[in-house]
């Protein structure tokens, strides 16, 4: 590539090289490859783990005894805007003339159920309208647009979700609870952390300084707030269909955030023992609160022992090689119900030792994974690689070759699928830090086509977070019940049950 002194300006101001935006061009014209799935990963071929009720409170016992010694760091991905929730009203607002829309006409019927309602009056007084007087288009006027309450731009954290007797919480307060009640350290310490967007760090940081005092004493604790925003070295060069650099008007190239896959940096910067990463709209009411704590700690429990049992296997390798070649062996086939590679049996002892070490020595992660009830999202499956090792993979549907039959009848048979619900162990075995960007598997990035002042181009998204961002982990997944998934899609996902206090 012929790259001019100003490109190369722009590229260094990314963070990048010429040669890594080369590279990022090379994946635009050979585009990346479908994953290879062995088989759905179920309850039934021990690919997802089932504990009993019994077997779930004590494990999430053994989280609460171990877990306050522990840093244990709660990381919601915050940084996107809400639009896509007002899609319908969107329309509304700049197409239609009358209500045609169902989900418009839900909206407005049941405008009074909103935890936003007394805010979007007192927005609507301000611009001197009456809402209940005001046209429906006016009432959505004042809940989108920057004059109301400029919801159709702020991120859903932002967002008020939740009623109760003494006040509406915003979504970003749901995380707050559910930390004090699963987080919290020997000390009382809570520590939170979200990655937002720049232009929206300073309301979030407003919002919860207004309420934070509250909730510490309120639970009896102490939070630490932290914030980051996706790194600008993290962005992909778009390009125009024929995969040539896409110019902006003024000749410059355009860079573009990666996707939620870049926030592996802001993980890797995280000082803990223990990640909890949730999405910001998956919180419900105090009331249904229960069933997610507990199953946060029981996740969190299994993550503890399987983090002793590899820190006892890596120790027993180095000291006892003949023994620990058993021990890591049988913990493989027989507790993360993998194969090991097919010339294992052949290797000498100091080979054997030496990959079960490898193989050992990585990130860990247990995923909860909910039943299937046609909710999108990634699902659990065997993956197999070019060396016909077989782990435990996050699956998104673009990352699956559906023409092909095999790929196609394998991908019907997953029975569950990702919610976002995971626990990370993410230092080694002697207390350091993991380099997580180690652990990315780079050709499970993601092509889309988008648009930009009215010209088709094509975007770049690096390997998801939870899909090919960690596809090098140790990896479990179990099952967390329906009631710990409550995400919102659409505005009207807060007038499901749900989602509001009934008592």
């Amino acid at each position: 590539m012929n790259w001019t002194i100003y490109d190369t300006d722009q590229i260094h101001r990314h963070g990048q090289t010429p040669e890594a935006v080369e590279r990022q061009i090379e994946n635009f014209i050979q585009g990346f490859p479908y994953v290879n799935l062995v088989d759905a990963a179920t309850v039934e071929n021990h690919g997802i783990q089932r504990f009993s009720a019994e077997q779930i409170q004590q494990l999430a016992n053994d989280f609460d005894a171990r877990a306050p010694h522990l840093k244990v760091v709660l990381l919601a991905p915050a940084s996107g805007a809400a639009s896509r929730m007002f899609k319908s009203l969107f329309a509304f607002l700049n197409e239609q003339d009358d209500i045609q829309d169902v989900d418009v006409q839900q909206f407005i019927e049941n405008i009074r159920q909103f935890a936003f309602y007394d805010d979007l009056k007192a927005a609507c007084q301000k611009s001197g309208k009456d809402i209940e007087q005001a046209s429906p288009k006016e009432i959505v006027a004042c809940l989108l647009e920057k004059e109301g309450l400029n919801y159709g731009n702020l991120p859903k954290g932002l967002l008020r979700f939740h009623r109760y007797a003494d006040g509406c919480r915003l979504a970003v307060e749901e995380h707050l609870v559910e930390g004090a009640n699963y987080g919290k350290s020997a000390d009382n310490k809570v520590f939170i952390h979200f990655t937002v967007s720049p232009e929206h760090q300073e309301y979030f940081v407003k919002a919860l300084e207004s309420v934070t005092e509250k909730y510490e004493t309120a639970f009896g604790v102490d939070f630490e707030i932290g914030f980051s925003q996706q790194k600008s070295s993290t962005d992909t060069i778009a390009v125009n269909l024929d995969n040539t650099p896409f110019r902006n008007a003024d000749g410059s190239l355009l860079f573009r955030p990666a996707g939620h896959g870049a926030l592996i940096e802001n993980l890797n910067d995280i000082n803990a023992d223990i990640v909890f990463i949730k999405n910001i709209d998956n919180v419900v009411p105090d009331r249904l609160k229960p069933d997610t704590i507990l199953h946060k700690k029981a996740l969190g429990g299994l993550l503890i022992h399987i983090t002793d049992d590899v820190k006892r296997l890596l120790n027993s390798l180095q000291q006892h090689p003949k023994q620990g070649i058993e021990e890591a062996t049988d913990f493989i086939e027989k507790t993360l119900y993998l194969h090991l590679p097919a010339p294992f049996k052949s290797w000498s002892e100091p080979e054997k030792a030496d990959f079960l070490k490898e193989f050992l020595a990585r990130p860990i992660r247990i995923c909860g994974m909910v039943k299937n009830e046609g909710e999108p999202g990634g699902g659990p499956f065997f993956v197999g690689d070019a060396e016909r090792n077989v782990s435990l993979q996050i699956v998104e549907s673009s990352q699956i070759e559906m023409k092909n039959d095999q790929q196609a009848t394998i991908a019907k048979g997953a029975t569950h699928f990702n919610p976002v619900d995971l626990v990370c162990s993410v230092k080694d075995h002697d207390g350091n830090p993991f380099d997580l960007r180690r652990f990315v598997d780079p050709k499970t990035g993601f092509i889309s086509e988008k648009s930009k002042d009215g010209k088709l181009l094509k975007a770049q998204e690096l390997p998801g977070l939870w899909n090919g961002a960690m596809a090098k982990w140790i990896t479990l997944f179990v099952e967390v019940p329906l009631i710990t998934f409550n995400p919102v899609k659409t505005v009207n996902d807060l007038l499901r049950d749900e989602h509001r206090n009934l008592n």
